[in-house]
């Protein structure tokens, strides 16, 4: 009886530290993905806003200097945090200008990590009241 208790502990506790480590690695650091030395500000209008965890998504089109029309995704806070500041889907809908700035993804992408974002009118997206 002994043996199959230690047996069954033993098998809990090494699969939870199995979901532990896979939890851990899943989140990024901001220095993995995003580069401070490449800031971005962008002008543009909202397209979609995905709200999910660990992070939401905005996504927004801006016009380059050649006129052609670019889709930038920016990573923001996490969903429930920007729930927790009150804002809901409805808040940020499609067509919506944003001024947002942010840095740039390593890898060159039109992706970025989202430092600040107001609205044609200067109130602050995401902020707290």
């Amino acid at each position: 009886m002994t043996t199959r208790l230690f047996k069954a502990v033993l098998a809990t506790t090494g699969l939870t530290a199995v979901c532990s480590v896979g939890t851990a690695v899943a989140h990024h650091a901001f220095a993995a993905e995003f580069d401070r030395d490449t800031p971005v500000q962008l002008t543009g209008s909202v397209t979609e806003m995905k709200w999910s965890n660990p992070h939401a998504w905005i996504y927004i089109d801006v016009e380059d200097e050649n006129g052609t029309v670019v889709n930038w995704a920016f990573e923001t806070r996490a969903a429930n945090s920007i729930i927790r500041l009150g804002w809901r889907p409805k808040d940020l809908p499609v067509g919506t200008i944003l001024k947002v700035d942010g840095f740039q993804a390593r890898n060159g992408s039109s992706t970025a990590s989202l430092a600040a974002a107001t609205f044609s009118d200067g109130r602050a997206l995401f902020a707290s009241p």
